[in-house]
């Protein structure tokens, strides 16, 4: 399906019935990575699976920001009167998250986050000047969004008040003091790290998620 808010075309797609759950996917995927964990959600779950703006099937536009896209799916909840849905973001989604829960604190009811930073600084060094040389090589406008936001701070994270899960992987290409900090400064949150994993090896078409989660939900 298609929706049009903040001025860019979203494509979604719903599975389900009952509390409703958004699911918001990484940097250069879509919608459907979460396949293994839309299986076992859908049967408790209205799940909205979105691609993100200049993703998948949605619009791809010059514009693309982590704040614009915050403003997507703040668009998008209120346009589909969406009532407290669950968030669950990874990567670039799980900044997305943190963005929605910091502007609109009553729109949530529960976020989770998985790899999510809230400074460039927050990536691992390797991982930073590996996004640095594919950019330099492809001038991709995803990847320049990487290497320069977001730029969140510790009053921002104050600012969330909803429970929240900060999740990472013990490989993770985030830094572990940096989703540590994520986790200290958010008044209502838990911090769970899964023992050998990566950034997304447990999320990417994997049921394991739908295990690790499925406690908080």
């Amino acid at each position: 399906m298609q929706i049009f808010v903040n001025n860019v075309n979203l494509y979604y797609e719903i599975y389900g019935k009952g509390q409703p759950i958004i699911l918001l996917h990484g940097n250069s995927e879509t919608h459907q990575i979460f396949d293994k964990l839309i299986e076992k959600l859908k049967d408790h779950y209205k799940i909205y699976a979105i691609d993100s703006r200049c993703h998948g099937k949605s619009e791809d536009l010059v514009d693309i920001s982590y704040t614009t896209m915050r403003d997507d799916i703040i668009g998008f909840i209120k346009k589909l009167n969406i009532v407290k849905p669950i968030l669950y973001g990874f990567s670039d989604g799980g900044i997305v998250g943190i963005l929605v829960a910091i502007k609109e604190p009553e729109l949530l009811s529960k976020l989770i986050v998985s790899g999510a930073n809230i400074t460039p600084d927050g990536i691992k060094k390797k991982d930073y000047l590996l996004t640095k040389l594919v950019y330099l090589f492809t001038r991709n406008k995803l990847f320049k969004m990487m290497l320069n936001e977001p730029n969140l701070s510790k009053e921002d994270l104050n600012n969330i008040n909803i429970p929240t899960i900060v999740l990472a992987g013990e490989k993770d290409c985030i830094r572990y003091e940096h989703t540590k900090y994520i986790a200290d400064n958010i008044r209502n949150s838990k911090l769970e790290i899964i023992k050998n994993e990566n950034h997304g090896s447990y999320i990417v078409h994997n049921e394991k998620l739908y295990e690790i989660i499925k406690k908080y939900l």
